[in-house]
């Protein structure tokens, strides 16, 4: 059976020194190539770092703007994401540094909606990306939900808790060293869905 390659690189976000911050790995699909779910997760797996992303060029049309778009999405090794942040910044920073766009804004169609990442330059660093996220409105969180995420995470002092139109939970802590200190108990996840 024939295979076909798929291009990568592995980007370390949020650092400007190699093997720190946060890696994700970039794979290019072609031009509005679509992949089953089996065969990214299965790609993801096979990275087994945290995050991999996908992108496939979006065919423009007449109507659109000029800035280039691509069909992005973000597994882990276990589950396909609707939003990642490092994963974003990571796929801008493969298409700039690769020559593959020669725009300063791209367009990501994601499950999420449409995110937007700009690249801003500066003259004595190189050039740093901005990121627009669609907003999503949220709501109050269940007591239930609530208690069971003291549990995941081990007694934290929780302030408050909000939950998104897609169920996703936002949790705010007491104080950045109360992120710091988090022990999670990835056996109690389960029981918030």
């Amino acid at each position: 059976m024939a295979k076909k390659l798929v291009h990568y690189v592995v980007v370390d976000a949020f650092t400007e020194t190699v093997f720190k911050g946060n890696p994700a790995a970039v794979c290019f699909l072609e031009e509005d190539e679509e992949k089953d779910v089996e065969w990214l997760q299965a790609v993801a797996r096979e990275f087994n770092i945290s995050i991999t992303c996908f992108l496939a060029r979006v065919a423009a049309s007449g109507t659109e703007d000029s800035s280039p778009r691509f069909r992005l999405r973000w597994f882990t090794p276990i589950t396909e994401l609707n939003l990642c942040g490092h994963g974003t910044l990571a796929a801008t920073h493969a298409l700039i540094t690769s020559g593959k766009v020669d725009s300063d804004t791209i367009q990501y169609v994601t499950s999420s909606g449409t995110l937007t990442a700009k690249r801003v330059s500066e003259i004595e660093t190189g050039f740093f990306i901005e990121l627009v996220f669609p907003v999503a409105p949220i709501s109050e969180c269940d007591s239930e939900s609530a208690s069971s995420l003291s549990r995941v995470f081990d007694g934290a002092s929780i302030v408050e808790v909000k939950k998104t139109a897609k169920d996703d939970l936002l949790v705010v802590f007491s104080s950045g060293k109360a992120v710091e200190d988090l022990q999670p108990q990835f056996d109690n996840v389960k029981l918030l869905y």
